[in-house]
């Protein structure tokens, strides 16, 4: 048993209480996500991921990435994540649809597992591998274990992974990482230095389980080989070098590169399967996902890094400015030696050195074994965001440092041991502080929880955090336009493109508003500078034509719609619009093949089949237009605008009992659309049945007393309706 474990200044509780206790805490830290929305990422991965649809083929799944796109496709992130996105497939159909509930719940519990779980992991990399005469695992550290997983538990960093459903991702990679790592110690179960391949073989599996959780499972045999290393072959670092540096006989290892060697195979094995799979090669990202990975100097590159590396370690010590996004601006880049920044870098690998010292150096070797594993735990699963071995797609993401942050608690609970241990004179301080510090966390955990309950506080947070961050600004902008505060979004549309000058998706956006409040002058501008920045911007193209057929501009609105087209070759929005310009330009013909392509590639798209009725009646065609009205039905059968389009051309056509039913299946449908009243009541009138045709002149005039024609109509049949009376008189 480690010596500073009795001193640590928690009660020794039983496994059962101290797992219960575990669990209590993680599930109060953020109990509070449990009926948030879907925010942020949740959008692209759950909403519009079509992978999560019972009618999608399963199999889609393994070909697909976690956003849904086809791996082989040079849009995709690469990111493959089958059985995460299985889970949620589970979660849809559980709860019979979109309903974020299930989701989160599943989450909080998750992260409550892995805290429970944390106190096995923790108590092996403490107190060693140790079983009584029955084979049972003995606990040798409780407390230790115990506090470790307390901090684990409760720590708000953990936040974006539990209360952010695409979190689910990093939960299940751990789960699948503990039990990993508790798998391959039960290899060494027997003692005597002598393992069993088949729980190694076991071990590999559950590590490729992780894998398809997240890609960042392939660490747990980086660390399963330093507990081979360190705990199972005890070999002393320290004294290996010494031995080998001095020419002397080192001990039997032969055992030891064994058990390394399956490690090495099965990992190789796992990361050839993993890049055959990515197919077209690692994706792509550009300058503002990632700026330090695209600076020209090396030395600048490396020392930006490293900067990005003090703040994961100081959101690990003080995790109190948390934002969801750390990009486009948030970190400005280190670029001269006199920049202060440059200070955290070298502080942080001042204190690494001095635990590299101690873990390597002590006397005291359960100190060696504790800070070297705390070490292990701490860099190797964060080594895949490290952009040592490949660019990633950001420059500080808090999920990353889900598994990370054990190895942080594991220094954590050995320095609170330590400080037991030499300071007894101030034990009582030392309870007060740790309890202090689990509250905190815990209360910071639950405050943080309640920003990723809805897009708007979570966006809104950032602000402080981030005010740099154009992508902040933007989602704040979006979220207050998606809620029909479009006047308010302005501020923050512009300020995320004077931040970023070449933040196309914020022009775009405040290109749409503009026009919508008729500002088409700058809405051209700004669409305009959009497609120049980024030519394939088909939305921003289409957006574009749509100003321009507004200014009168009408061959460069041709031209935009079919540039966006060229971009996009499935675009029916863009087939509608242009369809409505061909309309304005009375090129009748063209306008119904650009409406018919929209209906080709969205048979739903209610807009163009209307506009064909309308068009076709407009000019004449009513028996076409009636075939193109009942085929549209057949798709929307309870689209009331086609019926009340169809009723029309039906009625032109005296198919009087035909048209009244399409006008009373509208009014079913939608019963307060005056327009639908007052031709219902204008075909009665021609029918000769003008009580209901009075009666249903009068609804439409007390829905719509300005209601074009309709007034002077029932005014026509209230002189026939008289003339009628005086002829019966």
């Amino acid at each position: 048993m480690p010596y500073w474990d009795h001193h640590i200044p928690l009660p020794k509780l039983g496994p059962l209480h101290s797992r219960l206790v575990t669990a209590f805490v993680a599930l109060i830290s953020f109990i509070n996500s449990y009926d948030g929305d879907f925010v942020f990422d949740d959008s692209e991965a759950i909403i519009n991921n079509k992978d999560l649809n019972p009618d999608t083929p399963l199999s889609n799944i393994w070909k697909n990435d976690f956003w849904g796109s086809n791996l082989s496709s040079n849009s995709s992130h690469k990111s493959y994540r089958p059985l995460t996105v299985l889970t949620f497939r589970i979660n849809y159909l559980l709860a019979g649809g979109l309903h974020p509930i299930g989701f989160h719940v599943l989450n909080v519990a998750l992260h409550c597992v892995i805290s429970v779980l944390m106190i096995d992991v923790f108590a092996i990399l403490i107190g060693g591998l140790v079983h009584d005469g029955k084979g049972v695992k003995l606990n040798l550290s409780p407390k230790a274990s115990f506090l470790a997983a307390l901090f684990f538990a409760a720590h708000p960093v953990h936040t974006e992974s539990v209360a952010g459903i695409v979190g689910r991702a990093d939960l299940l990679c751990a789960l699948f990482f503990q039990l990993s790592f508790l798998v391959y110690c039960k290899a060494f179960q027997g003692g005597d230095k002598k393992f069993s391949v088949l729980w190694i073989f076991s071990s590999i599996l559950l590590c490729a389980v992780a894998m398809l959780c997240k890609e960042q499972g392939i660490t747990v045999l980086g660390v399963n080989a330093a507990f081979d290393i360190l705990m199972v072959c005890n070999l002393n670092i320290y004294e290996l070098a010494h031995r080998l540096l001095s020419r002397r006989k080192s001990a039997d290892v032969s055992d030891l590169f064994t058990g390394l060697a399956l490690l090495f195979l099965g990992g190789s094995f796992l990361l050839y399967a993993r890049w055959r799979i990515m197919g077209t090669g690692p994706p792509s990202f550009t300058e503002v996902d990632n700026p330090a990975s695209f600076a020209e100097n090396v030395i600048l590159r490396i020392v930006n890094y490293n900067y990005y590396y003090s703040l994961n370690a100081w959101l690990l010590l003080c995790p109190w400015w948390l934002c969801f996004d750390w990009s486009m601006g948030c970190v400005p880049l280190i670029k001269s030696a006199t920049d202060w920044r440059i200070v955290w870098p070298l502080l942080l690998w001042c204190c690494l050195m001095g635990l590299v010292y101690q873990a390597l150096c002590s006397q005291d070797s359960n100190k060696r074994r504790t800070l070297t594993f705390g070490l292990v735990l701490l860099v190797i699963p964060f080594l895949p965001a490290s952009n040592l071995f490949f660019r990633v797609g950001f420059v500080i993401a808090e999920r990353v440092l889900y598994l990370s942050s054990a190895g942080y608690c594991l220094i954590l609970a050995y320095t609170v041991g330590y400080c037991s241990c030499n300071w007894k004179k101030h034990k009582r301080l030392l309870r007060a502080a740790t309890l202090t510090l689990l509250c905190v966390n815990v209360a910071r955990s639950a405050q943080r929880s309640q920003h990723w309950r809805s897009e708007q506080s979570l966006f809104t947070s950032a602000l402080s955090v981030c005010p740099l961050n154009a992508k902040v600004h933007y989602n704040v902008g979006k979220n207050l336009a998606d809620r029909g505060n479009q006047s308010a979004s302005i501020k923050y549309y512009r300020e995320a493109v004077r931040l970023h000058p070449k933040y196309v998706h914020a022009m775009n956006n405040l290109g749409n508003i503009l026009k919508e409040r008729n500002e088409l002058k700058e809405a051209e501008e700004l669409l305009s500078s959009a497609v120049h920045i980024q030519p394939d911007f088909a939305a921003a193209w289409m957006n574009l034509g749509i100003v321009q057929n507004s200014l009168k501009k009408f061959d460069e609105a041709e031209q935009s719609y079919w540039n966006a087209v060229r971009f996009r070759k499935k675009y029916p929005d863009c087939y509608y619009n242009l369809g409505r310009l061909y309309a304005d330009l009375n090129r009748s013909i063209d306008a119904l093949n650009a409406w018919r392509n929209a209906t080709m590639l969205k048979p739903d798209h209610s807009l163009a089949w209307n506009n064909m009725v309308i068009l076709l009646d407009n000019t004449g065609n009513l028996a076409q237009a009636e075939l193109i009205g009942k085929e549209a039905l057949k798709i929307l059968p309870k689209d009331h605008t086609i019926m009340f389009s169809l009723a029309n051309v039906l009625g032109k056509q005296e198919k009087y009992k035909e048209s009244e039913g399409f006008f009373l299946n509208a009014l079913k449908i939608n019963p307060n659309v005056a327009s639908c009243h007052g031709n219902l009541a204008v075909l009665y009138h021609r029918w000769g049945k003008l009580d209901l045709a009075k009666r249903h002149y009068e609804l439409s005039l007390r829905l719509d007393p300005s209601a074009p024609g309709t007034k002077e109509n029932y005014n026509m049949l209230k002189r026939k309706l008289e003339q009628r009376q005086r002829t019966v008189g």
